[in-house]
C-alpha cells in the first residue's frame, strides 16, 4: 500500500480502491493506545487515524476545506475524553507542539493520563470546561481551540474558552445536535450555531459528519477580532 501526502499537514493517506485511509506519522513509534492499525514505510511509522471515532477524521473524511493545525501548536482541547483524537493531533504538531487536554470526567482522565505519560506534548488537566477560570493560569494563549463536548450549553462553553484563542487562531467545533435539543432537526441546530458563532468569529467551513458521525456537525472558524 502506497502511502501519499495529502493538502492537510501532518495527515497522510492510503487508497485501496473506493476507500481511503488515513494515517499520522507516530510520535510513539512501537507503542499504541487504542488498539489501531500501524504501518512502517521508509523505516517510519504511521498510525490509521478512524473517522469512526474521531469528528476530526470524520471532517477530513468529508473534504473540509483546510486543517489549521501545523507542526508546534498549541492547541487547547477541551473534552479531550480518553485521548484518541488528542493522540493525533500530538502526531501532528510534534514534539514541540503543546496541547492543553482538559476532561472533567475523573474516570475517562485517568485513561488521558496514561497516554499524556508516554506523549511529552500532551498536558492532561482535570476540569471542567465551562469554568475556565479554574484552569488560566496552567495554560498559555493558543493557536487552535478544539472542543468536543455534548452539553446542552456547548456553544457558550466555546465563547466562554475564545479569551486563550490568539488573533487569527482557529476553532475546530464538533457539535453534537442531539444534546442541545433531542428532538429538533440537526440542520435547524447547525444553523442556530452559525448565527451564534458569527457574532464572535468567521465561519471557514462546516462539514455535517454523518453517516460516519450520526447527528453530528463540525465547524472550522477563525478569530479576526
Amino acid at each position: 500500500m502506497e502511502i501519499k501526502g495529502t493538502n492537510y499537514t501532518g495527515v497522510f493517506l492510503i487508497e485501496k480502491g473506493r476507500k481511503k485511509y488515513f494515517l499520522t506519522k507516530n510520535l510513539t513509534p512501537g507503542t499504541t493506545f487504542f488498539n489501531e492499525r500501524t504501518i512502517i514505510e521508509n523505516n517510519e511509522e504511521y498510525r490509521f487515524f478512524d473517522p469512526r471515532r474521531s469528528k476530526l477524521c470524520a471532517s477530513l473524511a468529508k473534504n473540509i476545506r483546510t486543517l489549521p493545525i501545523k507542526k508546534n501548536d498549541r492547541i487547547l482541547y477541551l473534552g479531550a475524553a480518553h485521548g484518541y483524537t488528542p493522540s493525533f493531533i500530538s502526531d501532528i504538531i510534534g514534539r514541540n507542539g503543546l496541547i492543553f487536554c482538559i476532561e472533567f470526567a475523573p474516570r475517562v482522565a485517568k485513561d488521558l493520563v496514561f497516554v499524556c505519560k508516554r506523549r511529552v506534548n500532551m498536558v492532561p488537566i482535570l476540569a471542567d470546561a465551562n469554568q475556565p477560570e479554574l484552569y488560566e493560569k496552567r495554560i498559555l494563549e493558543s493557536d487552535i481551540i478544539f472542543q468536543d463536548i455534548a452539553q446542552k450549553n456547548q456553544v457558550q462553553i466555546l465563547l466562554k474558552n475564545l479569551r486563550f484563542l490568539k488573533k487569527g487562531g482557529f476553532v475546530l467545533l464538533a457539535v453534537k445536535s442531539k444534546s442541545i435539543d433531542v428532538t429538533a432537526d440537526p440542520r435547524r441546530i447547525y444553523k442556530e450555531i452559525e448565527l451564534q458563532l458569527q457574532k464572535e468569529l468567521k465561519i471557514v467551513d462546516f462539514k455535517e459528519l454523518d453517516p460516519l458521525e450520526r447527528d453530528h456537525g463540525f465547524f472550522l472558524c477563525q478569530k479576526v477580532k
